[in-house]
């Protein structure tokens, strides 16, 4: 993904504009990434540019929202339900992501060092992370 800083330049802008009204275009149906790229003539980084920045401000905006699905590719605006398997997708893959993290960096260190403060709250925070994340996902 790119930086914060190239997302909100004046080409970025330009690219999430092209590829919000691509999409926009193609409602309700979603554009695969080799067909959004194609619909907007921009490069593939560009297009990679562009899906950024309105995930960064669609609510700041009042913009639909954008998700990703194998099926259906790109879309904005999806129906609930669409929009709610979607969410439970990411927080799932985050939750998998913690998990990994804890049981492959955390936990080995709060071995090693078990007096330490610093291994102690961070393995307290990211449980209750994890916590938080596996009541989300199987809500």
């Amino acid at each position: 993904m790119p930086r914060a800083s190239r997302r909100k330049g004046d080409a970025a802008r330009r690219h999430a504009d092209t590829v919000r009204f691509v999409l926009f275009e193609a409602r309700p149906a979603g554009l695969e990434f080799h067909q959004l790229v194609r619909a907007s003539a921009l490069s593939p980084h560009q297009v990679r540019s562009g899906l950024a920045a309105p995930k960064d401000e669609a609510a700041s905006k009042g913009w639909p929202p954008l998700i990703w699905n194998r099926v259906d590719g790109y879309q904005l605006g999806a129906e609930r339900a669409a929009l709610e398997a979607y969410e439970r997708q990411v927080v799932s893959e985050k939750l998998t992501q913690f998990r990994r993290f804890i049981t492959g960096t955390v936990a080995p260190h709060a071995a090693a060092h078990p007096n330490d403060k610093w291994v102690r709250h961070i393995v307290a925070q990211l449980n209750s992370i994890e916590s938080t994340l596996d009541l989300i996902a199987s809500a």
